[in-house]
């Protein structure tokens, strides 16, 4: 058994998540909401969420301030003064679980960065490499934010699965970045980004006949040779 299945998910309360905008699509399209039923913008002008794992985007309403697209946190109603993800079902405490039992609730669609969590890839990005989780997410001593209660082992992952999301996640988060060089080429105002992600999205799969015509059309070298699906 998975040590999730009887943890009150720190990391689901302490971490701010990163979202591509396949986690976006996915999300919606799965669980029937709206893009503003649970997506965020979060402030990082330290570069303290990105961790160069997530890139920035910049807004013309707040030109100066780099952001990070991430699911939206809220209040919990178990703990009061602490925060969690807005998908996490917290479970009733007791006797033999203090904090409860918590789990996600859209677990089949949850974003790739929840999936590969606590792993990356090795440098030739064949390995999953397990790596340290401190044992609290946060600062402020409540015991909610403890994260995992022992360290995690290879036999805890499926090693197919496990590999494949890495490979994954790095392909979407690359494509986000693109993404991201494209938008804040010339930043808009933050309602009409969901426009704008579904307008590049939508063009993910294209005829021959497009691409043949794109490899054969000459492109300036100052131009971010990325937005020719959004064409």
């Amino acid at each position: 058994m998975s040590q999730c299945a009887t943890c009150h998910a720190g990391c689901c309360r302490s971490f701010v998540v990163p979202l591509t905008g396949a986690d976006i699509l996915r999300i919606m399209s799965q669980q029937n909401l709206s893009f503003w039923d649970f997506v965020c913008r979060w402030a990082d002008p330290h570069g303290s969420i990105a961790l160069k794992y997530a890139p920035h985007f910049f807004f013309r309403d707040t030109a100066q301030i780099p952001f990070v697209i991430s699911l939206l946190q809220e209040q919990s109603r178990v703990f009061p003064g602490t925060s969690r993800c807005t998908f996490l079902a917290e479970g009733p405490q007791s006797t033999a679980q203090p904090l409860g039992i918590s789990t996600c609730g859209i677990y089949g669609a949850r974003p790739a960065a929840c999936r590969v969590f606590p792993t990356k890839l090795d440098a030739p990005g064949e390995l999953a490499v397990i790596h340290d989780v401190p044992a609290a997410g946060r600062e402020g001593g409540h015991p909610v934010y403890q994260l995992c209660p022992r360290a995690w082992k290879p036999e805890d992952f499926d090693h197919l699965q496990q590999v494949q999301d890495l490979v994954l996640t790095r392909f979407e988060m690359n494509f986000f970045f693109k993404l991201a060089a494209a938008w804040n080429a010339n930043p808009g105002e933050w309602r009409l980004f969901p426009d704008f992600l579904q307008m590049v999205y939508a063009r993910r799969v294209i005829t021959a006949d497009e691409d043949r015509g794109a490899e054969a059309a000459p492109q300036p070298a100052e131009i971010v040779n990325f937005p020719r699906i959004a064409a």
